[in-house]
């Protein structure tokens, strides 16, 4: 299931899943990318909060494989010249580091959610509120 979310291959998906194990043990996909240390450090008081960068806390080895893996997908998407993606309007406004770590960290909670409401990956997926 996760090998199909694009810049994760079949390392990066069998670490995942052997080192989160259950994903139900997170509450939620940012407690996932915090858990890899792909969140921003908060140096936060008196309700003035003030984010520095990456906190770089928590598993090297899967940051790296995911933060790889965002990179590639932002080479081929820059290839292309119809790339009109979320992940090309991040890398015109920002570094291309900068928006591999954001990648990263969107296929940390894609992963989680995948993994937590046992789903497959769906590119097009939005989610939708049940309206009474």
């Amino acid at each position: 299931k996760l090998a199909m979310i694009p810049g994760i291959g079949p390392i990066t998906a069998s670490a995942l899943v052997a080192s989160i194990g259950d994903a139900k043990n997170f509450d939620g996909g940012r407690q996932v990318a915090a858990w890899l240390g792909l969140v921003p450090r908060q140096h936060s008081s008196g309700g003035k909060s003030n984010l520095l960068g990456m906190s770089k806390r928590g598993d090297t080895y899967l940051r790296t494989l995911l933060i790889h893996g965002a990179r590639s997908v932002i080479y081929r998407v820059s290839q292309r010249a119809d790339a009109c993606s979320w992940i090309s309007s991040v890398v015109n406004r920002r570094n291309k580091n900068v928006a591999a770590v954001a990648l990263a960290n969107k296929n940390a909670r894609i992963a989680w959610a995948l993994l937590a409401h046992d789903r497959q990956f769906d590119a097009g997926y939005v989610h939708s509120t049940a309206v009474a």
